[in-house]
């Protein structure tokens, strides 16, 4: 079966992991705040925070933004549940705003809308979390001159987007936003097996994350409220989390790092294959923003289901019949019962609801040969017109 993402493990990423194992430091040493400053330089930010996951990231983002009880953040609803997970985790209210029908990404038209009729009743949103979905940008300008206006923080969801451009700069800059998150799952663009990053150009932020990711403990006595007992000593002055990232999993991220524009490069490539292969299938292929470079974490393509006599479920089996993985990213996710016991409704986001009955995402990864690629471009072919 040829997976829809997968990673990419050099010799030499297993070498600077092996060299971490052999070290004094699994976790807690040099390797992390290594990390840290290498995407933090590459990216132009002033503050990195490397936690286990994206989602662990998320969260401790929205709680340094100070979301709790009685507030409200808004989110894409073609993400993965993470997203607004994170909302719920700090006791806070989460609603979706629909998607741009060409970039798939959070509609900045829908935004200004809802935030007008939202400001008329009083219940604007603390925090918008945009997601750069498939690894491109949102229009970022726009939205941060919407939280100017009325007066919510932004939280970038780039787990999708390391190694991507917004108007010529690097994603993870936070030019636009208060906090970035990276995702370093193994199908992301780099990986550190799990792991995330919460990137930052505030340093009360910066700090206020480091706290949470490692129990709100803190060994600086300017923070303690009196003076320490010893050179053993510690307080904890928040409650934190266990979201720490280890020395070996940063070893492999740093590693990564060096080969991270490589890599979406040859995405790039095999994305215009793609493009070029798929042009006479009844198929919708990703459209491309000319402000963004994408890092193109996914490859997403629309059937044209009114030419294609099968359905969406149809040709996803088929594919998979015959050894391609594809998969859909995303289920609505307000259409999960979980959600749904929340009071949310089909209908509630009819673009988001219509790219779902005809997104499926096609395997992109470095490693993808031109023979496998063929191989999935001969059974969607196969799948569309027999």
């Amino acid at each position: 079966m040829i997976p829809y993402g997968r990673q990419t493990i050099s010799e030499a990423d297993i070498q600077a992991v092996v060299e971490v194992l052999r070290s004094d430091f699994l976790t807690q040493g040099p390797a992390v705040p290594a990390f840290e400053s290498a995407v933090a330089n590459y990216c132009g930010a002033q503050y990195a925070c490397a936690v286990n996951s994206a989602t662990s990231a998320l969260h401790i983002a929205c709680l340094a933004l100070g979301v709790g009880k009685g507030d409200s953040v808004w989110t894409s609803p073609i993400t993965f549940v993470a997203s607004a997970n994170c909302v719920l985790y700090c006791g806070a209210d989460v609603d979706f705003v629909d998607i741009d029908p060409r970039t798939y990404n959070i509609s900045v038209e829908c935004l200004a809308a809802k935030l007008a009729q939202a400001e008329k009743t009083g219940n604007l949103p603390k925090v918008v979390i945009p997601v750069h979905l498939s690894g491109q940008s949102c229009d970022m300008e726009a939205i941060h001159r919407l939280s100017q206006q009325y007066g919510f923080n932004i939280i970038e969801d780039a787990s999708h987007a390391i190694g991507a451009q917004y108007r010529g700069q690097s994603v993870g800059n936070c030019r636009y936003s208060d906090i970035t998150v990276f995702s370093f799952h193994p199908v992301k663009i780099i990986t550190t097996g799990e792991g995330g990053m919460a990137l930052t150009n505030d340093a009360g932020l910066a700090r206020r994350m480091q706290l949470l990711r490692s129990h709100g403990i803190t060994r600086e006595t300017s923070e303690m409220t009196h003076d320490a007992d010893g050179s053993w000593y510690y307080q904890q002055i928040a409650l934190g989390f266990n979201y720490r990232l280890t020395d070996f999993q940063a070893a492999l991220g740093l590693s990564q790092m060096q080969r991270l524009d490589e890599f979406v490069a040859t995405r790039h490539a095999l994305a215009k294959r793609y493009d070029d292969l798929l042009s006479h299938l009844p198929v919708a292929i990703p459209w491309q923003h000319s402000d963004s470079y994408s890092a193109l974490h996914l490859y997403v393509i629309r059937l044209r289901l009114n030419a294609i006599n099968k359905t969406h479920s149809e040709l996803f089996e088929l594919l998979r019949a015959e050894g391609v993985g594809v998969n859909l990213h995303y289920i609505p996710v307000y259409w999960q019962p979980y959600y749904q016991e929340m009071g949310f409704k089909i209908g509630y986001c009819p673009e988001a609801e219509r790219y779902y009955g005809e997104a499926i995402s096609l395997p992109i990864y470095p490693g993808l040969t031109e023979t496998q690629q063929n191989q999935v471009v001969l059974a969607l072919r196969k799948a569309v017109t027999v």
